[in-house]
């Protein structure tokens, strides 16, 4: 008996809490599905709507995946990106951050090319459209 919780004893750890430890555990799959769609709830309709639809479709994806490296990674990535989505309705002010230059090098060259036709996508959406007689609507 007296071995037994010695050895319990031992188990515990004397170092203290590491917060950023902490945060990188991993969620399962469906809890960690609704906490981000709820967190989409503090975001602009806009941006909720693309969100969503974009992690159904992300999920729809990887549902058959069964290689468990490919699991951990998607897993983790989406807690990273859980942790940075804004706690409060403040949504509005979401910005995102630059892409990372060491994941930039490691991108496949269809990476490249899907990263490239979205820049040029995106470009589209914040130019302002014109009035019916063809001019922006603050050159009046």
């Amino acid at each position: 008996m007296r071995s037994t919780c010695l050895r319990l004893a031992q188990s515990v750890s004397t170092k203290p809490l590491n917060l950023r430890e902490a945060s990188t555990q991993l969620y399962p799959p469906i809890p960690l599905f609704r906490r981000v769609l709820r967190a989409h709830r503090n975001l602009s309709p806009d941006m909720r709507t693309l969100g969503d639809d974009y992690v159904k479709s992300e999920y729809r994806r990887h549902r058959d995946t069964t290689n468990p490296l490919h699991i951990i990674g998607f897993l983790t990535e989406w807690r990273v990106y859980l942790d940075h989505l804004p706690t409060s309705k403040d949504g509005g002010q979401f910005k995102g951050k630059k892409l990372d230059t060491t994941l930039f090098e490691k991108m496949s060259a269809e990476q490249i090319g899907q990263l490239y036709e979205l820049m040029h996508a995106t470009k589209d959406v914040w130019k302002p459209v014109p009035d019916s007689d063809g001019k922006p609507p603050d050159s009046h």
